[in-house]
């Protein structure tokens, strides 16, 4: 039971607020952004609220989503409520995000009072509520095919992009009343995220990839799918197969609809889709990832007692040469007595600033070509340099996006459909690699 339900933005502003039972208090909003904003970064979803309350919560998109709980509640069954409650409201919003849930609030309160009765849920499914939802959401941007020299995979920016993207990313699943006559698509999406440490003398001390196969699926008259992947792709260790290079995972998992009968012979799984979008096969790789790290780093850093500290930071990229990473920004922690900064960087379009409320320095490039490398020397001014001081030098932490590349080799090798269709949907596979948390340290010796 969940008595009462809301929605946060990320300065604690109140976008969405359900009481169901009536005893919500006037500070509850309140006290749930002050404790979660005290905890550390890596806090859990779930701690304990005034009154015996205890709160549960998702992040998405800068957004905290919270439901309260009674005691003897399953806090398990809340997070699973909650990630679903995100679920279906990117399928009837499209991307949700601050702009949308404000222009989009009536709909997700009519959602709210079809998902629970008096705090007990009644149903997550799509297909049921679709039939209840009389709202029509408001999409916040549409695609337009005038500006698609910016526009990359999952609305990235880049530059001089060659490939037109599609919208299935920023608009809703479950189709609008008067968009019945809209083409049907089937999307998978294969999404992998990556975490690495790299020590300062360059030796990689973690790596980790977690990655998950996601289907989107617009077309609501959907008959059994068949995914091919890789033939090469294997569990563990021990289990090797095909000819070729083996794609090798330590472990995976795969959600209930998704039939395995032919997976262990050909690799293929088998799912009737509905509309919406789900998470079909989820997989972890662990330190013995068989492509290159996507980038190094080579640092060099002089301190005289004057007061100057010089950075001198080499970026290379170790991508093909036919890939690209986009939105790479370098986060760099500076001591807390830098005064000022001074720059000078190999191209144009990058971009540098101090951050003077975190004391650290941002190095944003929007685009890297794969097997090339770039360069940025900062000068900040330090007062009397020490080693204590250069301590809080570092370690530097990297955010990208890689699309059309996997670091595990996993690829799709088919997508079909069973049986005969009257309207065949176009299909569309599409690959992307996430920095999930990418480290490295530093020498300051």
């Amino acid at each position: 039971m969940f008595p009462q339900v809301f929605v946060l933005s990320s300065q604690g502003d109140r976008l969405v607020y359900k009481d169901f039972r009536g005893d919500g208090g006037s500070d509850l909003v309140g006290t749930f952004y002050r404790r979660v904003t005290a905890l550390p970064g890596a806090q859990a979803p779930l701690f304990r609220g005034p009154d015996g309350l205890h709160f549960a919560h998702v992040r998405h998109a800068g957004l905290y989503f919270v439901a309260t709980l009674l005691p003897g509640a399953s806090p398990f069954l809340a997070v699973e409520f909650l990630a679903r409650l995100v679920t279906l409201l990117r399928d009837y919003c499209g991307a949700l995000d601050e702009q949308t849930v404000g222009l989009n609030f009536a709909l997700i309160y009519e959602v709210l009072d079809e998902l629970l009765d008096y705090g007990y849920v009644q149903t997550t499914r799509p297909e049921v509520l679709k039939n209840f939802i009389q709202m029509e959401p408001l999409v916040s941007q549409h695609f337009s095919l005038l500006d698609l020299s910016t526009v990359g995979l999952f609305g990235a920016d880049t530059q001089q992009s060659k490939v037109a993207p599609s919208s299935a990313a920023t608009r809703p699943v479950l189709p609008l009343r008067g968009e019945q006559g809209a083409r049907p698509e089937v999307f998978l999406d294969v999404v992998e995220r990556l975490s690495v440490v790299i020590a300062a003398n360059g030796t990689p001390m973690k790596t980790d990839v977690q990655g998950e196969i996601r289907l989107k699926s617009f077309f609501p008259g959907c008959s059994e799918m068949r995914i091919g992947l890789t033939e090469e792709f294997c569990v563990g260790k021990a289990e090797l197969r095909g000819y070729g290079t083996a794609v090798r995972v330590d472990e995976c998992s795969f959600h209930s609809s998704v039939k395995l009968e032919e997976f262990e012979r050909g690799r293929i799984l088998r799912v009737n889709p509905s509309q919406g979008e789900l998470a079909l096969m989820q997989y972890q790789l662990a330190d013995d990832i068989p492509s290159a790290l996507p980038f190094r780093l080579f640092p060099t850093i002089n301190h005289d007692a004057s007061g100057r500290l010089q950075v001198y930071l080499k970026l290379r990229c170790d991508l093909p040469t036919k890939s690209h990473a986009v939105n790479v920004c370098l986060h760099l922690p500076v001591p807390k007595a830098s005064l000022s900064l001074a720059q000078e960087l190999s191209s144009p379009e990058q971009a540098a600033t101090l951050q003077s409320s975190t004391k650290s320095i941002e190095w944003v490039v929007p685009r890297v070509q794969g097997g090339s490398q770039l360069s940025a020397l900062f000068k900040l001014e330090v007062p009397g340099p020490s080693r204590a001081v250069l301590r809080e030098l570092g370690p530097v932490s990297l955010s990208f996006e890689v699309p059309a590349h996997t670091c595990s080799g996993l690829q799709i090798r088919f997508l079909r459909f069973t049986g005969t269709q009257p309207n065949l949907p176009f299909r569309w596979v599409r690959y992307v690699t996430h920095s999930k948390s990418y480290v490295i340290r530093l020498n300051t010796g």
